[in-house]
């Protein structure tokens, strides 16, 4: 009888020392407790106007200041006017440094610069996208959003590397630059176009700074990743011998990070060159503003025209980047000194003859005009998918279906939680995910939309990112599982993927919004394609990373291959499924808030209306809010041991 009433005293306290079963039970007791109490006081469910803070009046104040300052107060005159000057003398100096050149010079330079770093494959692979560029008749757009970007990515690595730099000798530095990047990069760029161009007026200026904001902070991050991951061995030898720290910095930290720091000039290049059709509304001219003005009149073959020169560039510079840190390089280490100066000789005659002929710009009747043919093409499927398609119906009919039956209830039951039981809600995820410091974040977080006064929107603009993410989830992961099971699949996926994810993302817009309308769907629509290929790619690395002497025993044993994923695969790769999961919302969210000029509303519009009405109040408070809900969902999706690690 003893026996048989000791057994649930101590299966009770067992049950309990299982973490999740412990933070299950604490919940529980938490919403006995304090769900009726938050009920009985703030039975409504919008958020108390008591709990609000009114930044209008402040943020009006500083923009009038701003204008009524800016040609006038010292700061203006003799700073942000030298850094404006100086950046468009740059800027200017590149590109006519480049129509001199010509573009003989400039595919034959681009060329050897690509098979001295990667070899004759990527040589010929850069020559021909340049020589793409010229026949779609975009060499002179091309050559200034080259010439912009140059400035934009040296002063981004320049700065990115001083702050990875502070972050990676210091811990106190690294724990203050941390959230000052997360904001960096989950502000949208619209946000903070606006005080940008407040300061510096519509320009080159204020487009290559709002690129430096938003490309620095993958730089800085690598940078301090590369120098705090430098082997301890060879650093303590180095001391042995003497150094002080400074030798010790620039002959041993800097050049075993010199990984990283490649890695981070990549990731540098790739996030600038997301910006040019961003920084085109506010002047950038080049490649963006072909792309934005063919927005602007739903031009779907004049954006294609534009946008493939963009996917060209990114597609060489990230090939030749990513080789100059890889194992490619030995293809260029190998060459003989004559060859490369054969070769070098060959390039600098190219570019001469090319001059002296005449024929530094590129030849009028050697283009091809490819928008009439889209248009054409893309004229065909509106008049026959939009609407009216028997049995399965139009895309506007799945738009509209998508929005009654998904986006509509989803948005109207999140307006109709209580505030309390969203951070309540909140708290619960991000505590079950992380540790109660996870979860006090990104409670502070959501609180914080409510401060500022943005509630409803931002839960409208939350519904919009978890249909995204949903759907972007189960096209990612089933097509991630089918390319880390088919090599074959893998290999005529990886082009799709790659355009895919270095394609602007304005481009995404036209298409979709000419077959499926405005609204809020086209802009989940356009957020998908463009997450689809992160969450693809981490998947398949997951999946494939899994120890094959696990799969191996589940085949002796007789496991199918579907109980092998089950059983196997997806919880061994549960960490990279996280990460997927992570990703997937981070770039979902920046998609969805340009949404805002498709009729995406919510907080996108909010954002979008800012900036073009030069209202830095409504702008930059709903960007605020825009951080907020990303740092809620980056804390809400993370997985534990990644913080860890990272050391948040």
């Amino acid at each position: 009888m003893a026996t048989i009433t000791a057994t649930p005293a101590r299966g009770l306290p067992a049950l309990l020392r299982n973490r999740a079963a412990a933070k299950l039970a604490v919940l529980a007791l938490a919403a006995v407790v304090l769900v009726p109490l938050a009920h009985a006081r703030w039975a409504s469910g919008t958020w108390p106007d008591a709990l609000t803070v009114d930044l209008t009046a402040p943020l009006t104040d500083t923009s009038d200041w701003i204008i009524d300052n800016r040609d006038s107060h010292p700061l203006f005159l003799y700073f942000f006017g030298h850094v404006s000057n100086a950046v468009v003398l740059s800027v200017r100096a590149v590109y006519l440094a480049l129509l001199a050149v010509g573009w003989a010079g400039v595919t034959a330079l681009g060329a050897f610069v690509a098979w001295r770093v990667a070899g004759v494959r990527l040589a010929l692979g850069t020559a021909a996208a340049f020589l793409a560029c010229g026949l779609l008749g975009m060499w002179v757009p091309t050559m200034q959003t080259l010439a912009l970007m140059a400035v934009a990515v040296l002063a981004s690595v320049v700065v990115g590397a001083l702050l990875g730099l502070a972050a990676g000798l210091s811990d106190r530095m690294d724990r203050m630059l941390r959230p000052v990047l997360d904001t960096m990069q989950v502000l949208p760029a619209f946000a903070y176009l606006l005080p940008v161009v407040l300061v510096f007026g519509i320009g080159v200026p204020a487009a290559v700074l709002a690129t430096v904001v938003y490309a620095a902070p993958p730089m800085a991050r690598l940078t301090a990743l590369g120098l705090r991951g430098a082997d301890r061995g060879v650093l303590e030898a180095v001391e042995s011998l003497g150094a002080t720290s400074r030798q010790r910095l620039l002959t041993a930290r800097i050049p075993l990070a010199r990984k990283e720091l490649l890695l981070g000039v990549n990731q540098t290049i790739m996030m600038a060159l997301s910006m040019a059709v961003i920084a085109s509304v506010i002047g950038a001219g080049g490649l963006g503003d072909r792309v934005y003005q063919a927005l602007a009149s739903v031009d779907v073959g004049a954006a294609l025209a534009a946008g493939i020169p963009i996917v060209l560039l990114a597609v060489v510079l990230d090939r030749v980047t990513g080789a100059a840190g890889g194992d490619t390089r030995g293809a260029g280490r190998a060459v003989r000194p004559y060859a490369l100066a054969v070769v070098a000789a060959v390039a600098v005659a190219v570019a001469v003859a090319g001059r002296l002929a005449g024929r530094a710009e590129w030849p009028e009747a050697w283009t091809v005009n490819i928008a009439e043919s889209v248009n054409r093409a893309v004229d065909w499927m509106t008049a026959h998918l939009y609407s009216g398609v028997p049995v399965i119906g139009g895309t506007a009919d799945w738009a509209g279906h998508f929005t009654t039956w998904v986006l509509d209830p989803l948005r109207d039951g999140l307006q109709w939680l209580p505030w309390w039981s969203v951070l309540l809600v909140v708290a619960a995820l991000a505590w079950l995910i992380g540790t109660w410091r996870t979860a006090l974040t990104a409670v502070l977080a959501m609180a914080a939309i409510g401060v500022l006064g943005v509630w409803e929107p931002s839960l409208d603009t939350l519904s919009q990112v978890l249909a995204a993410v949903a759907v972007t989830l189960v096209l990612g992961v089933a097509t991630g599982v089918v390319a880390a099971r088919s090599d074959r699949f893998e290999r005529l996926l990886r082009p799709v993927l790659d355009v895919c994810q270095t394609m602007p993302q304005f481009v995404y817009l036209i298409p979709v919004v000419a077959l499926a309308g405005v609204g809020r769907a086209p802009a989940v629509a356009a957020a998908v394609v463009y997450a689809l290929p992160a969450v693809v790619r981490i998947t398949t690395q997951g999946l494939r990373q899994v120890d094959p002497a696990a799969l191996e025993s589940a085949r002796s044993l007789g496991a199918t291959g579907g109980q092998q994923l089950r059983q196997i695969q997806l919880p061994l790769a549960r960490r990279s499924l996280l990460l997927a999961v992570n990703q997937g919302v981070v770039l979902v969210l920046a998609v969805v808030i340009i949404g805002g000029l498709v009729g995406g509303g919510a907080l996108g519009y909010d954002v979008v209306f800012g900036l073009a009405q030069g209202d830095l109040a409504t702008g930059l408070v709903a960007g605020a809010a825009i951080v907020c809900l990303g740092l809620m969902l980056d804390r809400v999706t993370q997985p534990t041991d990644r913080r860890t690690t990272k050391g948040a």
